[in-house]
Formats: structure tokens, sequence, C-alpha cells
């Protein structure tokens, strides 16, 4: 019987290190640890600690109102990862908490047919971008690296990408807002060619690969996910070309969350009225 049960589980990786989400928590966790050793020292992990603390707590807290089956905080941790890795490291630990607690807020509260209308990490960071006029430096990005270095995000990211199916979204939304920044370039519209430089290379590229993908608040259908990126990509041009500052990247993501919300919703009607 013993043979049987180590026959039977030889060669299985732990459940949750085949799933999307782990491929994402992998990725996530190897980002940060690369990048807070060589930049920041130990205060980015503080803040990260911080984050998934909180996150874990709220996000049961609200799976039990909710009367959740599924309890475990995985998606919580992710979303507490990407606001510490945006956020500077520099910052407290308790703007870190905050703007986590804001973002799980956010996953919980604003819901279409059960799942959040917007990306909580994106949420989180635009409304500490608000009401803390809090730094962001995409440090998990490798944005305080030599631009080469932006490789191993890509590479990390294509892994994600793969494992979430979402290539059309992200190459629609890199595809689309570096040949709008290129013509307005072109075009003698603006000096944008900081957009092709470190770190804000590197904030769209992070962007694109863990947030944009997040699968709760962006389409499954390849032809949807194209429209998600584009959606996402103008819009982020949009902000940046009129308005500037820092929340462009998280405004065209939030608009793309929301066209995907009526979408949602549009279809559900479409469906019930027949």
């Amino acid at each position: 019987m013993t043979t049987n049960i180590r026959q039977k589980t030889e060669g299985r990786a732990p459940k949750n290190f085949v799933t999307p989400k782990g491929y994402v928590l992998i990725a996530l966790l190897l980002l940060a640890g690369i990048a807070g050793l060589n930049t920041h020292g130990y205060h980015g992990f503080i803040n990260i600690g911080f984050s998934i603390v909180t996150a874990m707590v709220l996000d049961v807290i609200g799976g039990l109102i909710r009367r959740r089956k599924r309890m475990m905080p995985d998606g919580a941790i992710i979303t507490a990862l990407i606001v510490s890795v945006v956020l500077n490291a520099a910052v407290s630990w308790q703007i870190a908490a905050a703007t986590t607690a804001i973002a799980i807020l956010s996953k919980h509260i604003f819901q279409i047919r059960k799942k959040p209308i917007f990306n909580p990490a994106a949420f989180g960071l635009l409304m500490a971008l608000i009401f803390f006029s809090s730094e962001q430096d995409w440090w998990g990005g490798f944005s305080l690296f030599p631009a080469w270095c932006i490789g191993y995000v890509i590479i990390a990211g294509f892994l994600v990408t793969q494992r979430v199916n979402k290539f059309p979204q992200v190459f629609a939304f890199l595809g689309v807002y570096f040949i709008a920044f290129l013509a307005l370039s072109i075009w003698k519209m603006g000096d944008f060619s900081e957009v092709f430089r470190v770190p804000f290379i590197n904030s769209a590229i992070f962007l694109a690969f863990f947030m944009v993908t997040d699968p709760p608040t962006s389409p499954s259908r390849y032809s949807e996910q194209i429209w998600f990126g584009v959606i996402a990509a103008i819009i982020s041009v949009a902000i940046d070309v009129t308005i500037g500052g820092l929340s462009y990247l998280l405004v065209g993501l939030l608009a793309a969350n929301v066209w995907n919300a009526w979408k949602v919703q549009r279809q559900a009607q479409a469906k019930n009225s027949h």
C-alpha cells in the first residue's frame, strides 16, 4: 500500500504551484526578491510583509461575509505583492498597508456577477496617488536596474501570460501603446522619448504582464482580449498626453476594466432576454 501511494504521488508538484496564480506568485516573489536585495535593502520586504498580512486578513473577512467556499487568499497575496513592488519602497509601511487595504476592499465592494470590476492593485494604487500622494517607482519591474535587466521581467511575464492564456491582450496593449507614442513623436506632437527608456518602459511592461493579464477583471475570448488591450493602451496614452503625472497606466487599465464589466453585463442581459 505504501508503495502504491508513493507511485501515485511521485512527480506531482504541489497543487498551488501548477495553477496560474501559483505561477504569478512565484514570478512576483522572484522579481521582488532580486530587486529588493539589490536596491532598497530590507525596507521593501517590510512593506511586502505588512501588505500581505493586511490583504490576507481582509480577504478572509470578506470571504466569511460572503460565505465563500474557497478561503485561500492567494489572489489577495498577489495583489499585496503588486502593490508593494509598485509603490516606492521608501514609503512607510502604513501607506503600503493602507493601499493594500483599499485594493482588497475594492475587490469585495465593486463586483459584477460575483467578480471584481476593477483590478484591485490598480485601484488601490490610484487611490493612494490621490489620497496619500504616494510615490511609485515600480521597483519590482527592475526600474532601478540597468536597461538590459528588463529582459528578466519579460521572461517572467511571458511565462505568466502563457499560463493564463492572455497573449492577445498583452500584445494588443504593448503594441498600441508604443506605436501610439512613436507616432506622436514622429508627428512632433511632443517629446515622448522617455516612454521608451527606464523607468517608464519598465512600468508599462510590468503592468502589461502582471496587471493587464488579471483573469477575473479581463475577458477570456481572444477578440475581446484584443479590444481590452487596445482600450487600456489608448486611454493610457491619452491621459499621459493631456494630463501627465503617474496615473496614466493605472487609469488606462481601470478604464478597460469598466469596459469589460459593461460587456459582461450586456451579454448577461442579452442571454436572459432569450
